[in-house]
């Protein structure tokens, strides 16, 4: 099957599987396919699926990806000692873990199309990390705490690993329960990295998107969180900090020296 012919296939194997969508046709440009087919992967409820789809899925993504371009850690040069900045989408980065900023659900951005890095890590990972995520929430039996971390396969991300963390949400005036949760997230993910024994890891900026935390706060927080932790523990993970506007580029920059 071709790139198009794999795409028509997922399509319409996720529009049949709800009766809701019989009457949504399939369009022949292939951007608005690709808006179709990403936006039935955030819709998608975790529910079982076919071999026979995963194979055909994992094939069109691991394409749709190295068509973007991946970038291997091995190819930066660090800032710092073990210390990183890039620029670039998180999920096109090859290192063992990479960092979403989930939410208290864990089960990924349902809003079709949406532009959060949770949309972007699901819709790429494919609907295994759903049906993964859904999984460590129904053994947990209560939505995910603030400032905690959990690790899924990345399926077919680069990466190895996906480390979930939920940032604080911030209403009205910053306060320093809202940072103290930012760190928490970091340490978080940092002391699961090591417990799992990973070289690297990519952490995205922490709430600072649709969570509204100031940026130039949480790039400050970030960055000393993880010179404090690896200080403390005397750990050698390397940090990748991961950032995708050239403001947040700017500050990270700036912050490093």
């Amino acid at each position: 099957m071709t790139q198009a012919e794999k795409r028509q296939y997922l399509i319409t194997e996720l529009l049949n599987e709800q009766p809701e969508y019989a009457d949504i046709s399939v369009p022949k440009d292939e951007t608005e396919q690709k808006k179709l087919l990403r936006a039935l992967f955030n819709v998608r409820m975790p529910l079982p699926i076919c071999d026979d789809f995963l194979r055909v899925q994992d094939e069109y993504l691991q394409e749709e990806i190295a068509q973007k371009g991946i970038t291997s850690i091995n190819d930066l040069e660090p800032i710092k000692p073990d210390i990183y900045l890039w620029q670039g989408d998180i999920t096109t980065l090859k290192c063992d873990a990479i960092v979403n900023a989930a939410n208290s659900q864990m089960l990924g951005c349902f809003c079709p199309n949406h532009g959060c890095i949770d949309n972007a890590i699901h819709t790429f990972s494919g609907v295994q990390l759903r049906l993964k995520c859904a999984e460590i929430m129904k053994n947990q039996g209560q939505n995910e705490e603030t400032g905690k971390a959990k690790i899924t396969p990345a399926y077919n991300l680069p990466c190895k690993y996906i480390l979930h963390t939920v940032g604080p949400i911030v209403t009205g005036k910053l306060t320093k329960k809202d940072c103290e949760l930012l760190r928490s997230c970091y340490r978080s993910c940092l002391a699961l990295a090591d417990e799992y024994k990973l070289n690297s890891i990519a952490f995205c900026c922490i709430s600072t998107g649709e969570f509204c935390f100031p940026n130039d706060k949480g790039a400050k927080i970030a960055i000393e969180t993880v010179g404090e932790y690896k200080k403390l523990t005397n750990s050698k993970i390397k940090v990748i900090f991961n950032v995708f506007k050239n403001s947040d580029y700017e500050i990270y920059r700036e912050y490093l020296g």
